[in-house]
């Protein structure tokens, strides 16, 4: 990356660097917008999660209650509103929910590239902050999480928001003002979805390194104890912009005990009952070891020369390196501790690892070991697709038949298999016209061509599957103007993609309670009141011969029918209810 041989007339070679950087940091920022925006605008919130937070951001929005999330009638505890309000304020900016539902992710993950690459530049050169920034869109997870409307890229942006500040402080101050905004931020990490309390175990080994006197700490005046102390004030203060109304309102609700139960729920059994007896996820204690090797690749591969090297600082007592490595190990700790356990729970590590990663990816990459790894990478995932692709396609095997009908797809078959050939023969490409000396740039080509090819021929090639829209437009074919439906056993893509509003008779319920409040609710206007309902939790209390079946969708199969398909007197077994996307 070292510019070429100057050129006696050009600018002095202060402001010529400058231009230079300029330049750089302007090419990386199209490169990120690029990876992460594409296909923005062109599909509508998939299962699991991203319907039900844009069910309820929608909710707001029509109801005007921001306070309290809903899904249907009931009201929503399993998360706060953090992402929720943000996706309700960008459909109020752009008047579009395929764009507004995908914004706060897509910002969250631009901020966060940001945060890393300003950390790279101050603690070492702009050049380590764009390794920074560029180690973290080389890691698959953290793109593929940054490209879904969940509240994982938010909750990273805010904790790797509050280590900006707090490293900030502790290595470049000091600068108390940067360490209150970090805790502020850390605070609303926790109104994003609990654990944004983690960036402050920060503080841990800068209080060993600060002991032992680790060299490229700041010199700060650690007898000015009331300074720290406004950490925690500036974290409850963020907390509190939630939890203050929150508790409020629901105390002025306290003849309802829904409202209670939505505070219990979200304050004790989503957050510390579920850490130290988790119902489901359920794991060993070294499940994220792999994880993050594979969902972390190609950043990954890196890992035989950054671990030597990180030793090596370490024994050089470098505090630029073990203040976020051990926070990155406190982290791993955490939440190895429970025995729930998801692969994006340790998402927020991918930022603080692309960081001190960086300093060396330079000399790494002159090692021919590692562009090799590289290579064998591009070589491995171009060959996979390629195969799966033209075997798809020549011996239409089974799994590729079961495949499109569970995913309720219904557009060309060949289409997704071509696109496994374009992008496997894109990573080829990539390796083709690089080659072996620079391999780093043939990957970071073809995690160009892997997420154009996503965002701008997948998103609407299963689009209509995937989000249920076609679904719902069958249903809707079926309703004249005037004509009321009801759900039952639904799921949040079905009353989200619907075209009117929609009754629902809970959505926590048994089956068996809303087939039958569904039921009562047809029969006072039988003529224009139709129920919708999962094939599961009709039992053999429908005439199948008078009901219509709209089709297969999100590994379901659904119905439609008035009230003369209902057997009178007849009630469903209990049907479980099982989340699948």
């Amino acid at each position: 990356m070292a510019s070429a041989t100057p050129h006696p007339n050009l600018l002095p070679a202060g402001e010529r660097e400058s231009s230079f950087e300029r330049r750089q940091f302007w090419l990386l920022a199209i490169f990120a917008i690029l990876i992460l925006g594409i296909g923005i605008g062109l599909r509508d919130p998939w299962p699991s999660d991203e319907p039900r937070y844009t069910l309820a951001a929608k909710q707001m929005v029509e109801s005007g209650d921001w306070l309290f999330p809903h899904r249907g009638v009931e009201l929503y505890a399993d998360k706060p509103p953090m992402l929720m309000w943000l996706e309700a304020t960008s459909f109020e900016l752009v008047r579009n929910w395929r764009v507004a539902f995908m914004l706060p992710s897509f910002l969250g993950a631009l901020g966060t590239l940001w945060f890393i690459y300003d950390l790279g530049a101050r603690l070492w050169n702009r050049k380590v902050g764009r390794y920074a920034a560029m180690a973290a869109l080389m890691c698959i997870q953290f793109v593929f999480q940054a490209k879904r409307a969940q509240i994982d890229p938010l909750v990273v942006f805010f904790i790797t928001a509050a280590n900006w500040g707090l490293l900030r402080h502790l290595l470049c101050g000091p600068n108390w003002r940067l360490y209150w905004f970090g805790c502020f931020c850390a605070g609303l990490g926790v109104i994003t979805k609990g654990v944004g309390f983690l960036a402050l175990l920060m503080l841990l080994p800068y209080a060993w390194a600060a002991v032992r006197r680790w060299n490229g700490l700041a010199a700060i005046d650690n007898a000015t104890w009331w300074r720290w102390s406004l950490g925690l004030v500036a974290a409850l203060a963020a907390i509190a912009l939630w939890l203050v109304p929150m508790l409020l309102a629901a105390r002025s609700h306290a003849g309802d005990p829904v409202y209670g139960a939505y505070v219990g729920n979200i304050l004790l059994k989503q957050t510390a009952h579920r850490y130290a007896n988790a119902w489901h996820h359920l794991h060993g204690p070294l499940f994220y070891l792999p994880l993050m090797v594979y969902n972390w690749l190609p950043l990954s591969l890196t890992y035989p020369g950054t671990l030597p090297r990180w030793w090596r600082s370490l024994k050089t007592k470098d505090a630029r390196i073990l203040l976020p490595l051990g926070w990155i190990v406190l982290v791993l700790l955490f939440f190895s501790a429970s025995g729930g356990k998801r692969d994006v729970y340790i998402l927020p590590i991918v930022p603080m690892l692309a960081l001190i990663t960086a300093p060396y990816l330079e000399e790494m990459l002159a090692k021919r070991w590692l562009r090799a790894l590289g290579a064998l990478f591009l070589l491995l995932i171009g060959g996979c697709m390629l195969g799966v692709g033209i075997y798809a396609l020549s011996a239409h095997p089974a799994f590729a038949t079961r495949l499109a009908y569970d995913r309720g797809f219904e557009g060309p078959a060949d289409s997704l298999w071509w696109m496994c050939i374009v992008i496997g023969a894109a990573q080829w490409l990539a390796l083709a016209i690089f080659r072996l000396r620079r391999a780093h740039y043939a990957i970071a080509g073809g995690m160009l061509a892997l997420w154009i090819v996503w965002g701008a021929w997948a998103y609407p090639l299963l689009n209509d599957s995937s989000s249920s829209v076609g679904l719902m437009n069958r249903v809707a074919a079926h309703l004249g103007a005037q004509d009321e439906i009801g759900l039952v056993d639904w799921k949040e893509q079905n009353m989200l993609m619907l075209d009117r509003h929609a009754m629902d008779f809970g959505f926590t319920a048994p089956s068996s309670q809303q087939f039958t409040r569904g039921v009562q609710w047809q029969a006072a206007a039988p003529a224009r009141r139709w129920l919708f309902v999962q094939e599961t939790a009709m039992g053999d209390c429908v005439n199948r011969s008078k009901a219509i079946n709209v089709g297969h969708a999100n590994r379901r199969d659904w119905w439609l029918f008035k009230a003369d398909a209902v057997i009178a007197g007849c009630v469903p077994g209990s049907v479980a209810d099982e989340e699948v996307p």
